[in-house]
C-alpha cells in the first residue's frame, strides 16, 4: 500500500535528516550553527527521499540521462516549497520555545507537513507526467 510506504520512507529520512543535523551541531555549535545543520541535513533527507520516491513510491524508471536531469529538476522545485515549510517550523519553533529539542520538534511537524504536500505535488507534477 503506498501510503504505508511512504510514511515508513518519510520516517526514514526524517530521521536521517535530523541524525545528520544533531551530528553537525556535535562537530560545530557557534554562530549560525542552525542553519548549517539544516542545510546538512536537508541535503541529506533530499537526496534519501528522492531515492525513496522514484523507486518505491513511484517506481520511475529513467529512459536516459536527460529524462533522469528532468525529473530531478522537478522533484527539486516542489522541494524548494515545501523545504521552506520545513525551515519555518524549525527556526520558528527554535526562536520561540526555549530548550534545546524545540527545534526537532518544529523540524519535524515541518517535514511531516512537507512531506505530505510534496507527495502530491510530486504524483501530480514530477513522476505522473514522465510515467509514459
Amino acid at each position: 500500500m503506498i501510503i504505508v510506504r511512504y510514511f515508513v520512507f518519510a520516517v526514514i529520512s526524517t530521521a536521517l535528516n535530523l541524525l545528520f543535523q544533531y551530528f553537525s551541531f556535535i562537530v560545530y555549535d557557534g554562530l549560525g550553527s542552525l542553519y548549517i545543520a539544516m542545510s546538512i541535513g536537508t541535503l541529506i533527507g533530499f537526496a534519501s527521499k528522492y531515492f525513496f520516491d522514484k523507486n518505491y513510491i513511484f517506481y520511475y524508471v529513467n529512459k536516459d540521462n536527460e529524462s533522469e536531469a528532468k525529473i530531478f529538476f522537478l522533484y527539486s522545485l516542489t522541494g524548494v516549497f515545501t523545504t521552506a515549510i520545513f525551515w519555518v517550523f524549525e527556526i520558528g519553533f527554535d526562536i520561540i520555545f526555549d530548550f534545546n529539542i524545540a527545534k526537532y520538534i518544529g523540524a519535524t511537524i515541518g517535514l511531516t507537513i512537507g512531506y505530505i504536500i510534496k507527495f502530491f505535488l510530486d504524483r501530480k507534477n514530477v513522476f505522473r507526467i514522465h510515467a509514459s
